[in-house]
């Protein structure tokens, strides 16, 4: 007999787990992935105990986990820009990179949305305890990394460390843009240090240092120590140096951010 759902307000409680984009599962797995883990996430709130079915009909009534997995959802409109080759040819080609990457690091290919939940147990993304009340749910707070489980190719090895930085750097980048529209007026030259940043921006010295770098990797500014180009990356803490901000580039690359 299947064990009933207890989850006062579960529907006022939806959430995806704060490390999924970070991780980039989303950029390896099925498309199914992704309400999965919000599933497995909201089986792991406080006062649930029950099976993942129970608790998908609580949300999604008539819908279950032995549905079949896709790359793509079968109702959205295909991209043909971004995909030219056509769904089945991409969906073909999506599952055969994905099934030789399962094979390879020994893991069964799965093909049902249960046969993914199961995989999440065996990689460690999800946890399921039987205890005296019931089935319970957890997930680790830092979700294991594919390249950890799985022989992910140089391609997609280098797009994930990608996304990865860009999610630890864009929050520092934000601030210091913050800063320097919203404080400082947009100037065009700024004499300053990464302590003074530092200060004025509420942020770490080393954390000040990896904005200032992204922001001359991305062509928005230079650094520079008397008349010669100074390296963001090597600055120390106290020496001065000149921002030179490249305001036009910015204007024409970024969405500028502005405090509330």
């Amino acid at each position: 007999m299947a064990e009933k759902a207890s989850v006062p307000g579960l529907r006022q409680d939806m959430a995806m787990h704060n490390d999924w984009w970070a991780s980039g599962w989303e950029h390896v797995l099925p498309r199914q992935g992704f309400p999965l883990t919000m599933l497995i996430g909201i089986a792991s709130q406080p006062g649930f105990t029950g099976s993942l079915d129970d608790l998908l009909q609580e949300i999604f009534d008539g819908r279950d986990l032995d549905g079949p997995l896709t790359f793509s959802w079968p109702d959205e409109e295909w991209d043909y820009e971004a995909a030219p080759e056509g769904r089945e040819a991409c969906e073909a080609a999506r599952w055969e990179q994905f099934s030789t990457m399962l094979a390879t690091a020994g893991f069964p290919v799965p093909d049902t949305v249960r046969d993914l939940a199961e995989l999440y147990l065996t990689w460690g993304l999800a946890s399921r305890e039987e205890t005296p009340d019931g089935t319970r749910w957890s997930m680790p707070a830092v979700l294991p990394l594919p390249g950890d489980l799985l022989p992910l190719n140089p391609e997609l090895t280098e797009r994930l460390d990608g996304i990865r930085w860009t999610m630890r750097t864009g929050p520092l980048l934000d601030t210091l843009i913050d800063h320097l529209v919203n404080d400082l007026g947009e100037p065009a030259e700024t004499l300053t240090s990464l302590d003074r940043l530092a200060a004025a921006t509420g942020q770490d010295v080393d954390d000040v240092r990896l904005a200032l770098a992204e922001l001359v990797t991305s062509g928005d500014a230079r650094v520079q120590r008397g008349e010669e180009p100074a390296d963001a990356e090597r600055l120390e803490a106290h020496r001065r140096f000149r921002l030179v901000m490249d305001w036009e580039h910015f204007h024409n690359n970024r969405i500028q951010v502005s405090r509330s």
